[in-house]
């Protein structure tokens, strides 16, 4: 009899950092409870783009989608979004999220870091409306752009470490 593979880890992004690769692409997701954001990074973890937004059907299908993306752009873990409240507490949105990760981990093979994306969706649909694109189009577009905001923060925060660590070798 086979056991079923062992769950990947569901992390903090700091805690992530030494199970990183020195290179390889991640990929962040914005999780709603309609639709997944998706964005990704080149192999340098230097530029988050957009990349698509997956209507929610069931979630194996929704997982299968994932998968599918990161196997293409060659990932080595995900950011998901964890939407915490202002005051730095989890409601249920958040639990949602970390739900998600848990059961999401059990099939993608990869790690997946959750990051603070307080504001992201605010932050973004104000830029998308400096942009003077109309509501139609920013529906369309704003959980894959909320996405790479939150992916934008997380290699950031890639960035500070690395720096740190090279200062500390130094």
């Amino acid at each position: 009899m086979t056991s079923a593979p062992s769950p990947a880890p569901v992390l903090t992004l700091a805690e992530l950092v030494p199970h990183l690769p020195p290179r390889g692409a991640l990929l962040g997701l914005d999780l709603g409870t309609k639709t997944i954001g998706v964005a990704g990074c080149d192999p340098d973890r230097r530029l988050a783009t957009v990349i698509e937004t997956v209507r929610r059907t069931k979630f194996t299908a929704d997982a299968e989608r994932l998968v599918f993306l990161a196997n293409e752009r060659k990932a080595v873990a995900f950011v998901l979004g964890l939407p915490l409240n202002m005051d730095g507490s989890e409601g249920p949105r958040a639990q949602a999220s970390r739900a998600f990760a848990r059961n999401f981990a059990r099939l993608s093979g990869r790690p997946i870091a959750l990051w603070d994306e307080r504001l992201s969706t605010a932050a973004v649909e104000r830029a998308l409306i400096s942009a003077d694109m109309s509501r139609s189009k920013r529906a369309a577009v704003i959980d894959q752009h909320a996405a790479a905001f939150i992916l934008e923060g997380a290699l950031d925060f890639l960035t500070r470490v690395a720096g740190q660590a090279a200062g500390d070798e130094a």
